[in-house]
């Protein structure tokens, strides 16, 4: 009697190797993904620092602007020496003293003395604008009791050069050393712990009658 014949059914499932082989892409398309993520985030990252770099320049050069703006002439009172400046005015390669008036937009208008420079911070060193309220009375500004707005934090070089308009060429340099008259325009160099600033060029305007008593001294070139 013969036997029917019965073919074996195969079995369902995945083999082990179909398994290693999905395992396997499956964690290549995971790696990609979180590359993908790791690089999108990073991208965000720099974009925000940019950003941040980008308006801290602009919070700056706008703030230098308005200050530098209305420059003030008026001359020191008591007896100076006959290589000092006789204007409320120093100029050095770190530091800028002069007298000039706030904009209303900042919250206080009228005649201020400003102390631009670098001053110890957490972290390191921060570029800080000073001012005080000008009172005429000869003696020397307290700057440890004046207001401060820090203009750039975490700077690690700063650099100030001043503009003497008359010779021609014109020429730049600091310190400032001339007695008559003032920088037509300051340029500030700027240096981060990350990036390099472009030089901020500000032209230094006066206040129209700020002196009456200048006898012809020169300002910027002019008489």
């Amino acid at each position: 009697m013969a036997r029917a014949s019965r073919a074996r059914p195969a079995a369902a499932g995945f083999t082990l190797v179909e398994l290693l082989v999905v395992i396997s892409l499956l964690s290549l398309v995971m790696l990609a993904m979180g590359s993908a993520l790791r690089t999108t985030a990073q991208t965000e990252e720099r974009v925000d620092a940019r950003l941040r770099k980008v308006d801290e320049l602009r919070v700056a050069d706008n703030f230098l602007r308005s200050v530098l703006g209305r420059v003030s002439l008026r001359k020191r009172l008591g007896t100076i020496a006959i290589d000092e400046s006789p204007y409320y005015f120093l100029g050095r390669p770190q530091e800028m003293v002069w007298l000039g008036v706030m904009p209303a937009r900042y919250g206080a208008g009228g005649r201020y003395l400003f102390h631009l420079g670098l001053e110890d911070a957490t972290g390191g060193q921060a570029l800080v604008l000073r001012y005080l309220p000008f009172t005429q009375d000869g003696g020397s500004p307290d700057w440890s009791r004046a207001e401060s707005y820090v203009l750039v934090p975490a700077v690690t070089g700063f650099e100030i050069r001043f503009e003497d308009a008359v010779p021609e060429p014109p020429q730049w340099g600091a310190p400032w050393t001339l007695t008559d008259r003032l920088p037509q325009r300051v340029s500030f160099q700027i240096r981060s712990a990350t990036d390099v600033w472009p030089d901020i060029v500000v032209p230094m305007r006066t206040l129209p009658g700020s002196d009456s008593s200048m006898g012809g001294a020169v300002f910027g070139g002019s008489q």
